[in-house]
C-alpha cells in the first residue's frame, strides 16, 4: 500500500491482522505485563462468509492499574511512573522505551481499568474505549478518572488537538463506555506514516498500524509502547 496514495484507513480485514500482529508484539517485547488478547464476537451483521465471523471482535487490556496519584496507595517503582516526554514546543508526542501499566498485584486500594482498542466501521479506524473501576466495582466518573490519569496524560488532553474523551454505548457490550474520539485519527495517522522514511518508502506495513497509533493515542490515558515495538516493523510480517 503506497503511503502518498494511502488516506489513513483500515479496512475491517486490516483491523483483525494489525490487532493479532500488535498482541503478539507486546507479548513479545512487553512479557512482564498482562498481555492483549483478542475477543472474538458475533457480527454486527450476518457475514457474506465464514471467514467475516472471524474477524469480528476486539483487544481487550483488562484490570489494570495506572501510574496515577501515590496517595491511592500505588506502590510502583519510580522508573514505572516516570512521565511521557513531549519534546517542548512540538505537537508530536514522542514514545517511550517502556511500557507505564502496573500489575494489578502491585497495587493496593487503587483504581482498576479496563481497555478495549474497537474497530469503527464509520471512521474506519482503532477507537480506544476505557472504563475505570474502584477494587469493588463502582465506577468512576469522568472527572475522577481525569484525577487519576498521570499528569502527562492530563496534559495531552488538554492539549491536544487530536482527540477528546465522549462516553457512548460500548459497540459489543451494549454498555456506557469512555472513548477517545476518533476524529482525525486517519489524519494523523497518514501524516505519521509519510515521516516514518522506512513506510513512506516500502509503503504502509497494515501489521504496524495499531503500534503506531497506541504509541501517540496511548499517551492520553497512560500507556506506553516500548521502543522495540517501534523499532522493529518487520517481525510480525
Amino acid at each position: 500500500m503506497d503511503a502518498l496514495s494511502w488516506d489513513g484507513t483500515l479496512t475491517s480485514r486490516d483491523f483483525f491482522v494489525s490487532a493479532r500482529a500488535f498482541a503478539e508484539k507486546w507479548k513479545e517485547f512487553n512479557s512482564a505485563f498482562s498481555p492483549w488478547t483478542w475477543v472474538p464476537c458475533p457480527p454486527k451483521q450476518p457475514p457474506c462468509h465464514l471467514p467475516q465471523l472471524l474477524q469480528q471482535g476486539y483487544l481487550s487490556l483488562e484490570k489494570i492499574c495506572l501510574p496515577g496519584s501515590s496517595n491511592k496507595g500505588h506502590v510502583a517503582s519510580q522508573e514505572d511512573v516516570d512521565e511521557i516526554s513531549l519534546n517542548e514546543g512540538e505537537e508530536e508526542l514522542e514514545p517511550v522505551d517502556n511500557a507505564t501499566l502496573v500489575e494489578t498485584n502491585n497495587c493496593l486500594q487503587v483504581c482498576y481499568y479496563d481497555f478495549h482498542i474497537v474497530y469503527s466501521d464509520s471512521y474506519r479506524v482503532p477507537v480506544l474505549y476505557f472504563r475505570g473501576y474502584y477494587i469493588d466495582g463502582q465506577p468512576l466518573a469522568l472527572d475522577e478518572i481525569e484525577k487519576d490519569l498521570p499528569a502527562c496524560s492530563a496534559k495531552v488532553l488538554l492539549e491536544s488537538k487530536w482527540t477528546f474523551i465522549t462516553q457512548e454505548e460500548h459497540p459489543y457490550l451494549n454498555r456506557p463506555w469512555y472513548k477517545l474520539h476518533p476524529c482525525g485519527t486517519s489524519e494523523w495517522m497518514k501524516l505519521l506514516y509519510l515521516g516514518d522514511d522506512f513506510q513512506a518508502k516500502n509503503g504502509v506495513a497494515v501489521e504496524q498500524y495499531l503500534v503506531s497509533w497506541l504509541s501517540v493515542v496511548g499517551q492520553a490515558v497512560g500507556i506506553r509502547i516500548p521502543f522495540e515495538m517501534l523499532n522493529n516493523p518487520k517481525s510480525c510480517n
